[in-house]
């Protein structure tokens, strides 16, 4: 759902897809290719919230901020399921794992990876590139070439969703039963992506 609030009209690029079980109030921008599940609510009925192309915000995550600040996800900024962004900022290119909690005026800086369930406080500044973990938030090493490009490509998949959701998402009534045909089709999704653990034992 799209709202209106006290005439701030939330602009959304035709290429988004935002879920209809999504909250998109007021004072919101959102970009080319962004991706924004069910059960968001992206709040911008006291500040603003800018969503850069090619983001994800994922499913039950909350974006909101105080009164007359500003939230900013760069390019590509990839924020898990059940995150909360609360007035701050995610440079280029970050990932924000699930359940973290990232708050007022933090900066987490461009290709840097907070882990699941971390809780960055206010004010915090993360430099480029740097994994971080805890609560509190704290950096733990570097993100290296190889841990970016996987991160990458995670991003790149979320990237291309929009589309084929505003192609093949349909609301349908549930099959009693299986078919041959839906058995087929369910064989034919791939492992095309892994997690990092997975990578990391070849």
């Amino acid at each position: 759902m799209i709202y209106e609030f006290e005439g701030m009209i939330p602009v959304v690029h035709e290429s988004a897809f935002v879920h209809p079980q999504a909250a998109v109030t007021g004072n919101v921008t959102i970009g080319r290719d962004v991706y924004v599940g069910p059960g968001a609510a992206i709040r911008g009925d006291w500040g603003g919230i800018v969503i850069e192309d090619g983001c994800n915000v994922q499913e039950s995550c909350t974006i909101h901020v105080f009164p007359g600040a500003l939230v900013v996800l760069e390019e590509a900024a990839h924020v898990g399921h059940g995150a909360v962004i609360h007035g701050a900022r995610l440079g280029r290119n970050v990932l924000i794992g699930m359940n973290a909690v990232v708050m007022d005026r933090a900066h987490v800086g461009a290709g840097s990876i907070v882990g699941a369930l971390t809780f960055v406080p206010a004010d915090m500044m993360i430099p480029e590139r740097k994994v971080v973990v805890g609560n509190p938030a704290r950096v733990v090493k570097d993100v290296s070439d190889e841990m970016l490009a996987w991160k990458t490509e995670g991003t790149r998949l979320y990237q291309g969703l929009p589309a084929r959701l505003h192609a093949e998402l349909r609301a349908r009534e549930p099959l009693r039963e299986t078919t041959l045909e839906q058995e087929a089709l369910r064989a034919s999704q791939r492992a095309i992506y892994r997690t990092w653990n997975e990578t990391r034992k070849e």
